[in-house]
């Protein structure tokens, strides 16, 4: 876009700040940038962290792609070319920008090849998990075809910007083609996944998948069908850009109406899509934030009791009795009488030479005198839970379903897969 007007520029600068903007404000809601870090969970092995910063870099090298194009065209800004005033070719820029322009198309190439690993890890996942192939995830033809296409994508995208470097019309058109079509390609192969989803979706209600899993489900595949229709907003118009520009006569380039038009609907393609993955990968739970505030605020309320004057930590000790939520009886209370019951366990009664006692005192004595209740570990079959596990591991829905939050929340190692709960974030 070294030809296009400064105003389609100053778009794609806006949208994709505004993208690194809300980056930084989700990644600060969902764990206060936890998940940043190198050993972040138990869980976080090779494959969560390469998926996680693949996202994570893509976004701000966009961001600095489209800033630093701004910058150049609007120090350039406009002038007159046969009669009529267009974006000052790069030919007439200085030295020091014509030298920029390789620089910033290259970043702009890797963040499109670090796009791609991540669209073709959710391709191969979703296709996984809509087959309900009994395999490991890691040991499976989708995980396969997903690290030799990963490769493909970060050697050929750069590779295909450097070996046209020379011209930079030509290296843009080039590069803009390249990586349009590839992204086409995944984008088309993702069209026959939501079509089918709501089958599964069916196919999960019949095998007696819980509402809750349901429901989380429901919600990813509308995400995936706005981002789909996002993404091909983004790569239609630059396959038009591209297609037009490696050719001898050039009819969409050379209007300045089509080529800003185009380079805006791809802006705000990319960046909406960008967004709603974001969503998708590192979903926030509301339930388990409002819990980690009331948690945190329990914590500062209890620091601060701490913190009182012995004298007055004391006084308030006297009243623990009726602070604490129990009525419990206080120090100087008399002791009780125990009846012997039929069943041979003790009964708390009051001192008849001291009447002043209470029921919730009486009924904690007692309960210090039952026997204590073991848990029953041994499930049969036909029992609730015993039902709840035959269904997550002895039905023909992978157990991988039950528990999803995210595509890249997987356990990098075990017989079965399982996504990390929400709590644990």
């Amino acid at each position: 876009m070294t030809h296009t007007s400064p105003e389609s520029y100053l778009v794609w600068g806006l949208v994709t700040s505004v993208l690194f903007t809300f980056l930084v404000y989700h990644m600060w809601s969902f764990d206060r940038f936890q998940c940043l870090r190198w050993n972040n969970s138990p869980n976080s092995g090779a494959f969560k962290r390469v998926m996680t910063y693949c996202y994570l870099l893509s976004v701000p090298l966009i961001a600095t792609y489209a800033i630093g194009f701004t910058v150049i065209k609007y120090r350039q800004g406009l002038m007159e070319f046969e009669g009529a005033i267009v974006p000052k070719p790069y030919i007439f820029w200085p030295e020091n920008e014509r030298r920029a322009i390789f620089p910033l198309m290259l970043t702009f190439t890797v963040a499109w090849s670090l796009e791609m690993i991540t669209h073709l890890e959710e391709l191969c996942f979703w296709l996984f998990l809509v087959n309900s192939s009994p395999d490991n995830w890691f040991q499976s033809r989708y995980f396969r075809t997903w690290i030799v296409g990963s490769c493909v994508a970060i050697v050929y995208m750069p590779m295909l910007t450097i070996w046209s470097r020379s011209d930079p019309l030509k290296c843009e058109a080039w590069t803009f083609l390249g990586g349009s079509l590839g992204s086409l390609t995944l984008t088309l192969s993702f069209s026959p996944v939501l079509w089918r989803f709501p089958a599964f979706l069916t196919s999960l209600k019949a095998e007696g998948v819980d509402t809750a899993t349901i429901i989380r489900l429901t919600k990813f595949h509308e995400l995936n069908t706005i981002r789909i229709v996002f993404r091909y907003l983004f790569v239609v118009p630059l396959v038009i850009l591209g297609a037009d520009g490696v050719r001898a006569h050039k009819h969409i380039n050379e209007s300045m109406l089509w080529t800003d038009f185009l380079t805006m609907i791809a802006a705000f393609g990319c960046c909406i899509s960008s967004a709603l993955t974001l969503v998708i990968f590192f979903p926030r739970s509301i339930e388990s934030e409002i819990a980690a505030k009331d948690a945190a605020r329990e914590r500062r309320r209890s620091r601060s009791i701490a913190s009182i004057a012995p004298d007055s930590a004391a006084r308030f000790s006297d009243y623990s009795h009726i602070s604490n939520g129990r009525d419990v009886a206080p120090p100087s209370a008399k002791p009780y009488n125990f009846l012997a019951s039929e069943d041979g366990h003790g009964v708390a009664s009051p001192d008849p030479a001291h009447t002043e006692w209470t029921y919730g005192a009486s009924q904690e004595l007692q309960m210090q005198q039952l026997p204590a209740l073991r848990p029953n570990r041994s499930v049969k079959p036909g029992t609730v839970r015993g039902l709840a596990n035959e269904n997550m591991y002895s039905s023909g829905v992978h157990p991988m379903v039950h528990n999803f939050t995210s595509p890249i929340e997987l356990y990098d190692g075990g017989k079965a897969p399982t996504m990390l709960a929400f709590t644990q974030h």
